[in-house]
């Protein structure tokens, strides 16, 4: 499963400019930009809008039945370390509150539960993921906007007769008693067989 094409790079590349005696020495080109100090593991891109992401839905959709609706968000691959968000867009007219964590169940692309571990934290996954272990709180979100669970996972394979797991639906309760949502993923949870999803608690979507 190839992530370069969403991930962003980890480090700038080099430039190797060869001397020649008795040449004069071209320029160098521009370095390519070096590792940024971005954003919380799983969380959105700053600046990042609510149903910017791969799995926003197309304009003129119904808004589901509890006013709310699942959105991909970013992601990020470094080293076997996966980083991915999702978001959850009020489209309908009241404030709607969430708190603590959604209950969350993945998928196979034949609808087939994966097994897996959804634990709260990134425990036992990575450490400095701040937002994926932050205290839980109560968000509200107001009509138009959104907030989001960070997610982390690793891509490890430590056992070869073992068939790796890849989730690529989503199936969330925002909140005790709402309606189950389900997301349809762009990019997999590609769990290898770790069988641990860690998550954070609902944050509000900063624009």
């Amino acid at each position: 499963m190839t992530w370069r094409r969403w991930g962003r790079a980890l480090g700038g590349a080099g430039v190797l400019v060869t001397v020649l005696a008795g040449c004069d020495t071209p320029p160098a080109p521009p370095a390519a930009p070096g590792p940024t100090v971005g954003n919380p593991l799983g969380s959105p891109r700053a600046g990042a809008t609510a149903g910017a992401g791969a799995g926003a839905s197309s304009a003129g959709e119904a808004c589901p039945e509890g006013g709310v609706r699942l959105v991909e968000g970013d992601g990020s691959a470094a080293m076997g370390l996966r980083a991915e968000s999702v978001q959850l867009v009020n489209c309908g007219t009241q404030p709607y509150v969430v708190e603590g964590y959604p209950q969350l169940r993945l998928l196979d692309k034949a609808q087939a539960p994966v097994e897996v571990t959804v634990a709260h934290g990134s425990a036992g996954i990575t450490t400095g993921a701040a937002n994926v272990d932050a205290p839980p709180q109560e968000v509200v979100i107001a009509p138009g906007r959104a907030a989001y669970v960070p997610m982390v996972w690793r891509n490890l394979v430590t056992e070869t007769d073992v068939v790796a797991a890849e989730g690529w639906v989503l199936e969330v309760t925002p909140r005790p008693g709402a309606p189950k949502l389900v997301l349809r993923l762009s990019r997999p949870v590609d769990l290898g067989n770790t069988g641990k999803l860690g998550i954070g608690p609902w944050t509000a979507l900063v624009r």
